[in-house]
């Protein structure tokens, strides 16, 4: 929670009616918010006749070496960051002994107010918002930056555009840095981070494709993929249970939506997708697609590897080795279900054999499938369930 008081005394006094005070050159109208380590607040840059966002270190936090140094990265992280989808800073500074930065003032509204007031967003709208993203942490990765913190709370979203702004570089960290890791400190908002990141173990940018992939699943269905009542719940879903299939909330979810959802949200880094870059060519492919369907094609989607196909083969040589042995007892059973007598040569020229309706309908044998029918039912149900396909709607 904001703390106004402490707020008020970083302030110099002002005669401005409605402004709150003074801060290094420019007139306080009010607190936008907080998060983390900062408090942002809205000022107005006299000079120049604008309003400014100020992000400053939360005075209830003191300021330490450790913070200070902290807050530095912040701001060498995101002013390293040139992008359109990535909030720019105009300026660093100190005021009394207070270090900030001064970022533009988007007037909007975050992407998780979004989320709250209209999800499930459209599928077009999912698609365009991960791609913008996709770019925005392209273009952070290419410094050799990770945020560690994406969350619809930070994607801010301009009423004037259909632009999004990837904002609060807070975590954000050189992937080579670990001069100010806290072994054991677990950073990021539990709901968004990655497994990696839930074992406290080094991240790097693959853990914030898992992080948009569950903003991206987020916008679909209106929560996060692992939900839970503790923080503690929570990691352990995000580290030992998949999520629920897209599918099962949202029917009418696309197969290509969800394969690109399954494999952004896997475990295992390595089968994400492997670039930032390569999402959003594929984010790029798939709106051009659903915009035009019938001029451009689905992109090709990598398969993710299925958990249950030794279950398949097992059930496949099972099913094989049913209908063998059904036919080998069908055989059987025609060879002893009637014994012929030996026929003399005098008695068969005498009288003929009789023949009773009986002795047909004992040659003839019923087989029984049910058993052989049930097994193959169940393999088509288990093969429909975990089956999933490259492409396709």
């Amino acid at each position: 929670m904001v703390d106004e008081a402490s707020i008020a005394q970083l302030l110099g006094p002002t005669d401005t009616p409605d402004m709150m005070g003074w801060f290094g050159g420019y007139e306080i109208s009010g607190i936008i918010g907080s998060g983390g380590m900062g408090i942002v607040m809205k000022g107005l840059d006299v000079s120049l006749n604008r309003f400014v966002a100020i992000k400053v270190l939360n005075p209830a936090m003191g300021c330490t070496s450790a913070e200070r140094k902290r807050f530095a990265r912040e701001t060498q992280a995101a002013a390293a960051v040139v992008h359109e989808n990535v909030i720019s800073i105009h300026g660093v500074d100190e005021w009394n002994g207070t270090p900030y930065l001064v970022m533009p003032y988007v007037k909007g509204e975050s992407l998780q107010q979004r989320i709250d007031r209209t999800a499930p967003l459209s599928l077009e709208n999912t698609l365009e918002i991960g791609l913008q993203i996709a770019r925005g942490l392209a273009a952070a990765h290419d410094q050799g930056l990770v945020h560690r913190d994406i969350k619809p709370a930070n994607i801010l979203m301009s009423e004037s555009i259909s632009r999004i702004l990837i904002t609060d570089f807070g975590l954000a960290r050189a992937a080579d840095d670990v001069s100010l890791t806290n072994s054991g400190v677990i950073s990021g908002t539990p709901q968004y981070i990655s497994p990696e990141q839930a074992k406290s173990e080094a991240v790097d940018t693959f853990t914030d494709l898992f992080s948009l992939g569950s903003v991206m699943y987020a916008m679909q269905c209106g929560h996060p993929p692992f939900r839970a009542d503790t923080s503690y719940g929570i990691l352990r879903r995000i580290t030992d249970h998949p999520h629920r299939k897209l599918s099962q909330i949202q029917s009418a979810t696309p197969v290509w939506m969800e394969s690109i959802i399954d494999r952004l949200l896997q475990k295992d880094p390595t089968k994400r997708f492997d670039s930032a870059h390569e999402l959003a060519k594929t984010l790029e492919d798939c709106l051009a697609h659903l915009r035009q369907p019938t001029v451009v094609q689905l992109p090709r989607i990598r398969r993710i590897a299925n958990p249950y196909r030794h279950l398949f083969t097992a059930l496949v040589v099972l099913l094989v080795i049913a209908a063998v042995t059904a036919s080998v007892l069908q055989w059987a059973k025609i060879s002893d279900v009637t014994e012929i007598p030996n026929e003399s040569p005098t008695a068969a020229s005498d009288e003929a054999l009789p023949v009773s309706p009986d002795n047909h309908s004992s040659m003839i044998w019923q087989y029984d499938d049910t058993g052989l029918t049930q097994l193959e039912q169940a393999l088509a149900t288990l093969l429909n369930e975990t089956q999933i396909p490259l492409n396709g709607k």
